[in-house]
């Protein structure tokens, strides 16, 4: 735990679900409605330290937080990603799995999903 780390402490109602290794929350800063956060209680920089039974326990919100979503959201897909690292765009240095909602028309061609990460390799079906 740092004190630095906005997810060591959460604000107790922002967490959705949680169990006994791992929480979820709504994301502070959304790129569509409904994009949740599961987090593992402890802290751990990279998805690469997480014990097999955390990475369970994270991945258990998402399908739980996912049938939540469907309810509430109606979305007509998810994109499902961890920012691993500086150079991958992580911001806060404790793992968390993005669960984002996509709906169709959010963008004009979804094709490539995460892919997008990499602009210039992206669209892999046109060459």
């Amino acid at each position: 735990m740092t004190l630095e780390c906005p997810f060591c402490a959460p604000d107790r109602g922002r967490v959705v679900a949680s169990n006994t290794l791992a929480f979820a929350i709504r994301d502070g800063y959304p790129v569509s409605p409904g994009h949740t956060l599961a987090i593992p209680h402890r802290h751990v920089e990279s998805f690469f330290g997480l014990s097999p039974q955390e990475e369970a326990a994270l991945f258990e919100l998402i399908r739980e937080q996912k049938q939540v979503l469907d309810g509430e959201f109606a979305p007509h897909g998810f994109n499902i990603g961890i920012n691993d690292g500086q150079a991958a765009g992580r911001t806060v240095a404790h793992v968390h799995v993005h669960l984002i909602p996509r709906y169709r028309g959010d963008v004009a061609d979804p094709r490539g999903g995460i892919r997008w990460v990499l602009h210039e390799t992206a669209r892999y079906w046109m060459e």
